[in-house]
């Protein structure tokens, strides 16, 4: 009775980590199917559209196109292993499992975790974390010495980048 109750247990957490396997590469391909609509059932047209939208992208995925090859740097190139895939409905879950074992780094991208912004005080971050919301939103601040002066610069600016 125990040794079905733990192969169930442990077929539930299996299941449950597997969920957040290859988190940024899900999330990706997910919002770059929607984005091409019925391009993706051509592959050529498929992977002109997907180096586009790796054009646009920034942080984890930004990295994520530099390991599939749809980067103008990246040194390899493995995109033919999403378009085609992709070109015949198979699910972006099965496409980045593939995916992670040609390249295990592809896997371990993780996103960030999101401040929640009615709970933070900007005044207890790192003038390197403020620097980072900065940067994250594609913002500099010119000018900015002291830590005050990001916080007033996130302050003026955070309307335009978050919802509140």
């Amino acid at each position: 009775m125990n040794v079905i109750f733990s192969v169930v247990l442990f077929g539930l957490l299996r299941f449950t980590l597997g969920s957040e396997e290859c988190e940024v590469c899900v999330s990706f391909l997910q919002r770059f199917q929607d984005a091409a609509g019925d391009k993706v059932y051509d592959v050529e047209k498929s992977e002109a559209e997907l180096m586009k939208f790796c054009k646009t992208a920034r942080g984890k995925d930004e990295s994520f196109c530099y390991y599939i090859g749809a980067s103008e740097t990246s040194a390899t190139r493995i995109i033919t292993s999403v378009t085609k895939p992709l070109s015949y409905s198979k699910p972006v879950e099965k496409i980045c499992k593939d995916l992670g074992k040609k390249d295990a780094q592809i896997c371990e991208l993780k996103y960030e975790k999101q401040i929640d912004w009615n709970e933070i005080d900007l005044k207890k971050l790192r003038v390197k974390e403020l620097k980072k919301i900065l940067m994250d939103w594609g913002e500099h601040c010119r000018g900015c010495v002291e830590k005050r002066d990001f916080i007033e610069k996130i302050d003026q600016i955070k309307g335009a980048h978050i919802e509140l």
